[in-house]
């Protein structure tokens, strides 16, 4: 590898030694990487003709993208690499790209910030579980999913209709079934209440959903439903049958069948500015098998230099298909078809589909990177997967949390304390899961005694019913609420549970067994996240304590009037205002609104009051 260029005196580029330099490129295939001041790779790129390509970024006439413009003015040094053909030159572009991730250069992620749904079909018992990068262990992963609550809904599927274990439990057939197994979504290989066959056939089941198989997975559904019945197994004939429709409905869904789709890829962006999602459907079998998607940011967007890089970098690890699908020709598409050739040992074709079904196909990728895009570059950032995860980070915790669940108390000058929860799911609210509390134990105006009462009575009833707990409780207060808070979880017996609290005066989190809060920056996602959450506990608390005080002011003035009742009340508060107005209105216009009977009643009632005002100092 040759290296050439020096730094001027201020480490900025030294443009007379590099032009000594530019001027001894050799004539030849190969590889150039370009430096700034500190050494670091600003970009990779090949050429046929290292001389006439390099020199030509720093030709005075010669006009560039801004971007480009950026990247000449912060050169300063250069390396080559010599190779034979132009082939060589693709690969090894590709490798160095993936491994130096200049800034300059269509680097494709490696979706770090995306689950993937990963069955170890090499274990005895293999299970289901969600991660975060698909390592070639031997087992089967599905993804990258987005959002990631697509992922967590394939696995609930995974789980409710193959009863595929998901946790970490150790299979050794000693250990107690747990929930899922009493609610028949787990065959509970951990407490031995299966046989590897039995599972076995479960995880090939769930294995043949993963992958798209419908027709043999609903052929075997079948088979072992008309079994059941056959046996009188009525019960277990009827699971078969549920499980049956599910696996027809998402057919339909994910389910996209041509023939001439049997091995082919296809790539689709969408793009705003110098913003990109890229995404990618594999078809094998004339099925989708996975997607994959992608996410650029500060593009000067060429595409067809776009599409030969991310062609190279997508295939320079493994053979491509027969087939490749792009909206537009990459730069140098023959030459590409026959590296892509190379890698497979037969001929690959790179394809623009003008009509028919691939165009069809082609639209549908499209469309998805397009939602792709919308959730990557439009989702509001503090409630994101990359929200959860920097939640996670600065918390300690092992896995970000997908279901969070907030409380905030409320009350006015000491009375009518209120207490209420708010539940987050998947980086959205819940709202159907929200609940509310009137504190009845805590004596006088004492917030951390009403937060621990509401987080007993709230746990020990979801304990009680067996219903989901939270990864994560945030409490709205500091220190001495969190406390209170988690007294409470240990009580009801969820000690571990994890729990925090937002203290609103300088937006501090309070972690339990921390000695000092953590302050994160204004900007932080997980702040933001943080916030939201504890914003919304704040609006519901707050929109029932209004909604309480109404009743009893409703209770203790106008229902006090023997024979006005809820509906009449209500007709003369929206009328007048307030019940001091229909109270003191005219009879007349009290009968026009509500009725002559409740008129007279309101008289009487007025009539009846008055002898004690007056006796107390009141107006007659």
């Amino acid at each position: 590898m040759a290296r050439m260029g020096d730094r001027g005196s201020d480490g900025g580029p030294d443009r007379r030694k590099l032009r000594e330099k530019l001027d001894a490129l050799p004539d030849a295939p190969g590889v150039y990487l370009y430096r700034n001041g500190r050494g670091e790779v600003l970009y990779v790129g090949k050429a046929k003709s290292l001389r006439s390509r390099v020199r030509s970024y720093f030709r005075p006439a010669a006009r560039h993208a801004p971007r480009t413009e950026r990247l000449v003015s912060e050169i300063a040094d250069l390396e080559i690499v010599v190779v034979d053909t132009e082939m060589e030159a693709i690969l090894l572009e590709a490798n160095l790209i993936r491994h130096e991730r200049p800034p300059y250069n269509v680097v494709l992620r490696d979706d770090k910030s995306f689950l993937y749904l990963k069955l170890s079909v090499k274990d005895e018992y293999p299970r289901a579980t969600l991660v975060r990068r698909a390592r070639v262990d031997g087992s089967l992963h599905v993804g990258p999913f987005l959002p990631a609550a697509a992922a967590r809904r394939s696995l609930r599927v995974v789980q409710r209709h193959f009863q595929v274990a998901t946790c970490g439990k150790v299979f050794d057939g000693k250990r107690r079934p747990c929930l899922y197994y009493h609610l028949d979504q787990c065959l509970a290989p951990c407490a031995g209440k299966t046989s590897p066959e039995e599972y076995g056939r479960a995880v090939r089941e769930a294995r043949w959903f993963l992958e798209g198989r419908h027709r043999e997975l609903e052929k075997d559904l079948q088979s072992r439903m008309r079994e059941a019945s056959a046996a009188m197994e009525y019960e277990r004939a009827a699971r078969l049958r549920d499980t049956l429709a599910a696996v027809r409905g998402l057919a339909v869904r994910q389910h996209i069948v041509s023939v001439g789709l049997e091995e082919q890829d296809y790539f689709a962006h969408h793009r705003e500015g110098e913003r990109v999602a890229l995404e990618l459907f594999e078809m094998r079998a004339g099925n989708v098998r996975s997607r994959r998607e992608f996410a650029f940011e500060n593009l000067d967007f060429d595409p067809a230099g776009f599409y030969a890089a991310v062609l190279a970098q997508c295939y320079a690890e493994g053979p491509p298909p027969r087939e490749v699908y792009v909206p537009h020709l990459p730069a140098g598409p023959a030459l590409l078809e026959r590296w892509l050739s190379e890698r497979r040992g037969s001929a690959v074709r790179i394809r623009v589909p003008e009509r028919g079904v691939k165009r069809r196909l082609l639209e549908v990728v499209r469309k998805n990177a397009a939602l792709a895009f919308e959730g990557r570059f439009r989702a509001p950032h503090g409630h994101g997967v990359e929200a959860s995860e920097a939640l996670a980070e600065a918390l300690g915790l092992e896995d970000p949390p997908f279901r969070i669940e907030c409380f905030d108390v409320s009350e006015l000058q000491g009375t009518d304390a209120f207490a209420a929860v708010v539940v987050w799911e998947g980086g959205k609210p819940s709202k159907s899961e929200y609940r509310a509390f009137a504190i009845r134990g805590a004596a006088g105006p004492d917030d951390c005694a009403s937060i621990a009462e509401a987080v007993a009575r709230r746990y020990r009833r979801q304990l009680a019913e067996d219903r989901k707990l939270p990864d994560l409780v945030l409490i709205d207060g500091g220190a001495g609420q969190l406390g209170a808070a988690a007294r409470a979880l240990a009580e009801v017996g969820l000690p571990a549970l994890p729990v925090i609290s937002l203290a609103k005066r300088e937006e501090e989190i309070f972690v339990r067994g921390g000695s000092a809060p953590l302050r994160l920056d204004r900007g932080s996602p997980a702040l933001q996240l943080a916030q939201r959450i504890r914003d919304e506990a704040h609006r519901f608390v707050l929109s029932r304590h209004r909604a309480k005080r109404a009743r009893r002011t409703l209770r203790s003035v106008l229902l006090d009037v023997p024979g006005i009742g809820p509906a009449t009340a209500r007709i003369l508060l929206r009328e007048f205002g307030s019940a001091d107005r229909a109270l003191a209105a005219d009879r007349g216009e009290i009968g026009r609104i509500a009725g002559r009977r409740a008129a007279l009643r309101i008289e009487e009632w007025r009539s009846r009051r008055a002898p004690k005002d007056r006796g107390r100092g009141g107006r007659g």
